[in-house]
């Protein structure tokens, strides 16, 4: 059977303050962090509240096995900061790596699941979260990376 859950790629940690996350790692050895693409990078676009969506800062650190990232929503309304919100810091999704974001799309909804949002760059590169939190007991994400960003 095939699935678009079969390739781990990354865990994201939803987080008050993305420079305390990032420098607790770092002191644990966890590391080095970047700076995670411009968002303005989505042509294709379906969020919940684009401001929101914008206002996200991101950092990655690509471990030998899987990539980690801390994100830091704004105050303006997104599914993250809902979570941080309701939950506090801890996994808002776990990622898994695909060869095509449409088809994997496609795929999931084909199994009953319904796409909380997504967005696409230029070259097909991008992400789709899925509402799977009540299902999964975490949000479900399947992206294809664009290279230079990992």
């Amino acid at each position: 059977m095939t699935t678009p859950f079969g390739k781990l790629h990354h865990i994201c940690l939803v987080v008050n303050d993305i420079d305390h996350a990032q420098a607790y790692y770092e002191s644990i050895g966890i590391g080095p962090w970047i700076d995670y693409p411009p968002l303005t990078e989505y042509e294709d676009l379906s969020v919940p509240d684009e401001k929101g969506f914008y206002t996200l800062k991101y950092r990655i650190c690509n471990l030998p096995n899987m990539q980690m990232q801390l994100c830091q929503p704004g105050p303006e309304p997104s599914p993250q900061r809902l979570h941080l919100d309701s939950k506090g810091e801890g996994v808002f999704h776990i990622g898994f790596e695909v060869p095509d974001a449409n088809a994997a799309e496609a795929d999931a909804e084909s199994k009953g699941m319904s796409v909380l949002m997504r967005g696409r760059r230029a070259n097909g590169t991008g992400f789709t979260y899925y509402n799977s939190l009540h299902g999964a007991g975490v949000t479900l994400l399947t992206r294809v990376t664009n290279e230079p960003g990992k």
